[in-house]
């Protein structure tokens, strides 16, 4: 891994927003400071939003885009139709024998009235990622979203893309939605299954997503193993229950900023007691006395590639949140402090959270505006404080 030269210059530290902020990109009531550093607010498709952000002007991206099949996010919206007041839902006891009785809330409505209402013929728009009628146009949306993100790195820009699997016709994120779940009341996914793939399968999102972004340009540097200590439980009888996501590391160009100091981890203590064996010739399988003190041995190592990180729920959420213990080692590793931390599938904010605890200033994206409002409240949390009131970033 290479470490590019780290780029500190203060001058520089609100170039972007600054530039939005000129070109009226920006709404003067989703601008947030805490002290020094702040954070920014793109409402809206996040494809068109990012279109607004200048080549070459971020330094790191974290995300964690919505999973394929697994949840809707709550954000179509209807068009026309000749029933102002229909609830574009179909009642449980017109679905197929399968569905017949099942409980499915408000997931039908996109299962089942995808793109137009049986009952009022009105016409369904979302444009949220995760929906899509194949894993493979989930694939070809997400790599569309990556190429804009690819743009707006600085060459020695890197991607922390976290992405987790599902399974063909399941019904959501299985155990989250149970009493006492990280997303116990939430709306849950109906499911679908993708005609390419039987029933069952595992679908391989995190693996196929990873080679069609390489095919398009990426360096794909490293494979995060997030394991979950305390991961929902499974109802499943025939595969064990999952426990891991993945985080991949990829960057836009070989050479590329990676603070590898600022992540290292305490060395493993020495399983041989106060004296480590070596092997003075050289030679396989032979040990020659007892010569290395414990003491002089490195008290940090490399950081390993299975992260260990507990689930955590943030109250008030409707979606999955981020960890974040889990994001800060992204966001030391990968980005120069006073940079910019952009994250497409902004959430309830956890990225801009971390990147000011650290000395960083943030860039979000979000679709939905109900979910943006609760940004502010989840930053405050990880920050440790209110925002300052100075909304001028210059």
């Amino acid at each position: 891994m290479v470490e590019a030269t780290r780029h500190t210059d203060s001058r520089a530290r609100h170039t972007v927003i600054d530039t939005l902020i000129k070109r009226g990109r920006l709404s003067p009531n989703m601008r947030h400071k805490y002290g020094d550093f702040g954070y920014e607010v793109l409402i809206g498709d996040c494809l068109e939003t990012l279109k607004s952000l200048p080549a070459d002007s971020v330094d790191c991206c974290i995300t964690s885009p919505p999973y394929f099949n697994l949840r809707d996010y709550q954000t179509g919206t209807w068009d026309g139709g000749n029933d102002p007041d229909c609830d574009h839902k179909i009642p449980s006891s017109e679905l197929d024998g399968k569905r017949t009785g099942e409980d499915l809330g408000s997931s039908h409505t996109i299962r089942f009235n995808r793109e137009s209402c049986y009952k009022c013929g009105a016409k369904r728009k979302d444009k949220q990622i995760g929906l899509e009628d194949t894993f493979a146009d989930y694939i070809e949306s997400m790599v569309g979203v990556m190429q804009e993100v690819r743009r707006v790195l600085k060459p020695t820009g890197t991607l922390w893309l976290n992405i987790g699997d599902s399974y063909n016709g399941s019904g959501g994120a299985g155990g989250d939605y149970a009493k006492g779940g990280l997303k116990e009341g939430q709306p849950k996914y109906g499911g679908h299954n993708d005609k390419n793939l039987k029933k069952k399968d595992l679908m391989m999102i995190p693996a196929r997503l990873a080679i069609a972004l390489q095919e398009d340009g990426w360096y794909l540097r490293s494979d995060i193993i997030w394991n979950k200590p305390n991961p929902m439980p499974e109802s499943v009888k025939d595969r064990p229950t999952q426990t891991h996501e993945h985080i991949f590391l990829m960057s836009k160009c070989p050479h590329y900023y990676y603070d590898g100091d600022a992540i290292k981890e305490p060395a493993a203590q020495n399983r041989w007691g106060k004296k480590t064996p070596m092997n003075l010739d050289n030679v396989k399988g032979q040990v020659r006395g007892l010569s290395r003190e414990r003491d002089m041995m490195p008290e940090t190592r490399n950081k390993r590639n299975v992260w260990t990180v507990n689930t955590k729920p943030f109250k008030g959420a409707h979606f999955a949140v981020f960890p974040p213990e889990l994001i800060e080692p992204c966001v030391l590793a990968g980005s120069p402090p006073s940079g910019v931390v952009l994250d497409p599938f902004g959430g309830s904010g956890t990225t801009a959270g971390v990147a000011i605890k650290h000395g960083r200033n943030a860039i979000l994206c979000e679709l939905n505006e109900d979910y943006a409002a609760l940004i502010p409240k989840r930053v405050e949390t990880i920050v440790g404080f209110a925002e300052t009131g100075d909304v001028s970033w210059i």
